[in-house]
């Protein structure tokens, strides 16, 4: 939580919640990105980006069950000093139908990555540049770093199972675990700090209250640390079109102790974009006037056509 990037939209960056959601999704293939300023009345804000691909593969042997693949990317950058972290995953699930009509799914999957984690010397300033009436850059700073980056290799695991029990009626659990190989992270060559282990929850359920109207409930639990993290969150989607699948989302999430997000949500076929803004509610709102941070994101699935091949010749006035 303190360690890693967040968003106040844990969908529109599936991959990086949990490594399971890799290729589990209605289509072929799927792409998408997110973004996110925070804290812009601070003198220097944070903005977070990332942006994803997967696809579901089966090999010869499979009947139902799929092969998930994808591709992740993450950078972050925060403060004065350029604060930045750049990460390229590699992620891969397996997903299984546990009966036959495929209304109850379980997923399993891993994600190997990458990160370099970088800050900008030169643009930092410390107490002992100053001569007691005004800032001399050309003091010594007194700190001692070995370098201004550095880089680990990262391992992240996750399941997920997802219960279909009516039309537009579902509930679904997830759990992951990130950084189980406890990365070192240093810029001193002090091999004893590392990142925290994370564990995430995740609970979702939506279920039709009308017959154009569905609610949506989640509940997020994050474990990092020393730190805990819980976001619970409410949503309605009205659908307006069945035939392109057209519908519109209104909802909140609340970070404990932290922030109210107010959201947004609209879909046509297979295209989704999301929108949320996060207003500041902890003891930092001295700094934020309660502007916390803006957030958008947009997935796209893609489904192949499969041609039609008639087993049998057809007379062309009937086809």
């Amino acid at each position: 939580i303190s360690q890693d990037i967040h968003f106040s939209q844990y969908n529109g960056s599936l991959l990086n919640a949990n490594p399971a959601f890799s290729g589990f999704f209605d289509g072929d293939h799927r792409i998408g990105a997110i973004y996110r300023s925070q804290w812009s009345s601070v003198p220097v804000s944070y903005s977070t980006f990332s942006a994803f691909g997967d696809t579901k593969l089966k090999t010869k042997n499979m009947k139902s069950d799929r092969i998930g693949v994808g591709l992740l990317f993450n950078n972050d950058k925060a403060g004065y000093a350029n604060y930045s972290i750049n990460q390229f995953y590699l992620s891969g699930s397996y997903i299984h139908k546990l009966n036959k009509d495929s209304t109850l799914l379980w997923s399993t999957g891993a994600n190997i990555g990458f990160s370099n984690v970088a800050f900008n010397y030169s643009k930092m300033t410390f107490d002992n540049q100053y001569d007691g009436n005004s800032y001399n850059a050309s003091q010594a700073t007194g700190e001692n770093f070995a370098s201004n980056a550095t880089n680990y290799a990262d391992v992240n695991l996750g399941t997920l199972i997802k219960y279909a029990f009516k039309q537009r009626a579902y509930i679904q659990y997830g759990l992951s675990f990130s950084h189980i190989n406890s990365p070192k992270i240093t810029f001193q060559n002090n091999t004893s700090i590392k990142i925290d282990s994370k564990l995430y929850n995740y609970v979702s359920f939506q279920y039709p209250v009308a017959p154009s109207l569905d609610v949506m409930l989640e509940l997020l639990h994050q474990h990092q640390g020393k730190f805990n993290e819980y976001i619970p969150s409410a949503m309605l989607k009205l659908r307006l079109n069945e035939t392109n699948q057209q519908q519109v989302g209104v909802g909140f999430n609340y970070r404990a102790k932290d922030a109210f997000v107010a959201r947004l949500f609209y879909q046509v076929k297979t295209l989704n974009v999301g929108l949320s803004y996060d207003v500041n509610t902890s003891k930092f709102v001295a700094a934020t006037n309660r502007r916390g941070g803006v957030e958008v994101y947009l997935t796209y699935n893609i489904k192949k056509i499969v041609p039609f091949v008639p087993k049998t010749r057809v007379c062309p006035i009937y086809m």
